[in-house]
């Protein structure tokens, strides 16, 4: 049946399967997307939204590059807002509400207009592999289709268990078969596995809930868009989410099923989400709180369905109905189904190289929950970055690996490979250390010149970061340059309750006032008629604006930046052997051996390795 030996095979068809996918047949190699249910491509499992706090960033970053996520999340939103806007632009976080179904239709639409790209549905149950090389997959069927490079993107399938109350049963979600076979070939070829869970809330019908009774979550006035490319428009139109209240009586109707709940039973002993609990966790947890917040949120421009986040529950069916229908504006709710945790298979990523191939076997890559990571962004991430490694690995081009300094999604992988993780992983802004550089408005700048280089970014996506950057720049050199009068200057500070001057000076050094903003300075004849001869957007303004207000702060973090890269420019030498170098701890050469960090700053990242064994590390280096 399958005659030809792919490029790269795929398997899953989740968000870390689609951009893995869509990646690897963009940048020209013959691609196999096998996943159990065609129909569920790019399914959102669990909450219908894009974004949010650091996972914004990320899927700026992907959309930079040239990946599908950005632009799906923009041609499927129902509501745009932009989080954290009264903090610094380092954490200003874009999140778009989804139409859950016109999501996944146009991830399966835009997939299908890739070239190189085809479509299988089965169960994949294991790997064909030779010689220490993974050289394709085996189905449940029994069939052996052949690639060069094989992408595991299995999400929460691998021998997944779906817990409601005392009841559970197999499953990679609700409606779907878990997957079996993978898991035990690769614990048998040496892999190290684990389990971990995550839950979902019940899903009700809006007709039955009193909006009136809950407080409205509306969008942003303005909304702005995810993607960076002018084809997605921001919404004209959006619908709101509401958001209610728990309240001692429904903490109380849920601490009656405790008892019946496989979280405190023992029937759950794995790592659940440490930032996203359920809810009997945090009424167990935070016991001194009467009270946590409810958001109810649509699934989409037309359907009746709603998602009641912050309920993620794997309580038994009849307590959520009682438990929910004592939240005020719930007293008449009808379910769509409970809420459930779900049990799954994952590999210590500590077990990968930065490019997500694996130590074990060559050219096998992991992507997404596989790796211990929770949420689309994080998963979508991963699979851009092993699609685009796995086809570079065919075409023997050089690898390609994103530093800390260079994106988020250069933190998540960092972390993952080089400390692993013990409970799902997901991205936070204090993760980055520098976040001033990582910005959500700035991931085009940063990365889109890369992915045009891979072969991802398209000529219009370059040409149009090009024309921001170079614009932004001239402005900033604009503002260093330009001068400013007492007569012009005094009037707009003044209005704004700021110092006066006593003295021509640059606008620069106005601007950076914390209370004059780009509307005050626009005041300014010479700085209006730059505007106007330019025909700059918003864009640039906002990207010029940070520049300016934040060059002390945006300096600072550069300078440590490179420090930091020449520390990753000292490389350490493949199969480095730490084992008798007596004067490093034991600890620190115990972890070295296992994680074979590539460079002396990787190396110090490590847990359990201190600055004196790094100051060893490089005594035995010759450095």
């Amino acid at each position: 049946m399958f005659d030809k030996i792919y490029d790269v095979i795929v398997v899953g068809g989740g968000h870390a399967g689609s951009e893995a996918a869509a990646a690897a047949a963009n940048v020209g190699c013959s691609t196999l997307l096998v996943t159990m249910n065609l129909q569920n491509i790019a399914q959102m499992s669990c909450n219908p939204a894009m974004g949010g706090i650091a996972k914004g960033q990320i899927v700026r970053e992907i959309d930079a590059l040239g990946g599908y996520s950005g632009v799906v999340s923009d041609t499927s939103a129902i509501q745009f807002k932009m989080l954290n806007k009264s903090k610094g632009p380092a954490m200003w976080s874009p999140r778009v509400q989804s139409d859950r179904m016109r999501f996944a239709e146009d991830w399966r639409l835009m997939l299908e207009r890739t070239p190189n790209l085809d479509f299988y549905q089965e169960m994949v149950s294991g790997l064909l592999i030779e010689n220490n090389k993974v050289c394709g997959v085996k189905t449940s069927l029994g069939l052996s289709i052949r690639s060069k490079t094989v992408v595991l993107t299995n999400g929460t399938f691998l021998n997944g268990l779906i817990h409601i109350g005392d009841k559970n049963f197999g499953g990679g979600r609700a409606g779907e078969r878990a997957s079996k076979g993978i898991t035990e070939q690769l614990v048998e070829l040496g892999f190290e596995s684990g389990r971990m869970k995550t839950g979902t809330p019940p899903r009700v019908d809006g007709r039955s809930l009193d909006f009136s009774k809950m407080s409205e979550q509306p969008g942003d006035d303005n909304p702005s868009t995810f993607s960076y490319l002018q084809t997605t428009k921001p919404l004209i139109n959006q619908r709101s989410c509401y958001m209610a209240h728990t309240s001692p009586l429904v903490h109380n109707l849920l601490k009656e099923g405790f008892d019946r709940s496989p979280m405190f039973n023992g029937a759950i002993q794995s790592s659940g989400p440490r930032y996203c609990p359920s809810i009997e966790d945090k009424i167990n947890r935070f016991a001194d709180k009467d009270s946590h917040q409810l958001f109810v949120e649509p699934e989409g421009w037309h359907t009746v369905e709603f998602y009641i986040n912050g309920f993620s529950t794997s309580l038994p069916e009849d307590v959520q109905f009682k438990a929910l229908r004592s939240v005020v504006g719930f007293e008449n709710v009808k379910f769509l189904r409970p809420g459930y945790a779900i049990e799954y298979d994952y590999f210590q990523p500590t077990q990968l190289k930065h490019t997500l191939e694996t130590k074990l076997i060559d050219n096998l890559y992991f992507a997404g929950q596989i790796n211990g990571t929770t949420g689309y962004e994080e998963a979508a991430a991963q699979g851009l970055m092993a699609g685009v490694n796995a086809a570079n690995a065919v075409k023997e081009k050089e690898e390609f690996v994103l530093k800390r300094n260079e994106a988020y999604i250069g933190v998540l992988i960092d972390d993952l490979i080089t400390k692993g993780t013990e409970e799902p992983y997901r991205m936070f802004t204090s993760r980055a250390e520098y976040r001033t550089l990582l910005r959500q408005d700035n991931a085009d700048i940063r990365l889109t010149p890369k992915g045009h280089a891979l072969g991802l970014a398209s000529d219009e996506r370059l040409k149009r970061m090009e024309h921001k950057h170079n614009m932004a720049s001239q402005f900033v050199s604009f503002f260093k340059t330009t001068s400013v009068t007492p007569a012009e200057a005094n009037p707009v500070l003044e209005s704004k309750s700021s110092s006066p001057v006593k003295q021509t000076d640059k606008m620069f050094k106005l601007f950076t006032r914390p209370n004059i903003v780009f509307d005050d300075v626009n005041k300014f004849k010479s700085v209006n008629q730059f505007v106007q001869d330019n025909q700059l957007d918003d864009e640039i303004i906002e990207q010029t604006t940070i520049q300016v207000k934040y060059s002390g702060y945006i300096d600072k973090e550069k300078n440590n930046a490179d420090k930091l890269t020449r520390l990753e420019n000292l490389r350490i030498p493949d199969n480095f052997d730490y084992t008798n170098i007596k004067s490093m701890s034991m600890e620190a050469r115990e972890k070295l051996n296992q994680i074979k960090p590539v460079s002396v700053s990787q190396a110090s990242r490590i847990s359990g390795v201190s600055p004196n064994d790094i100051s060893v590390l490089l005594v035995h280096m010759g450095r």
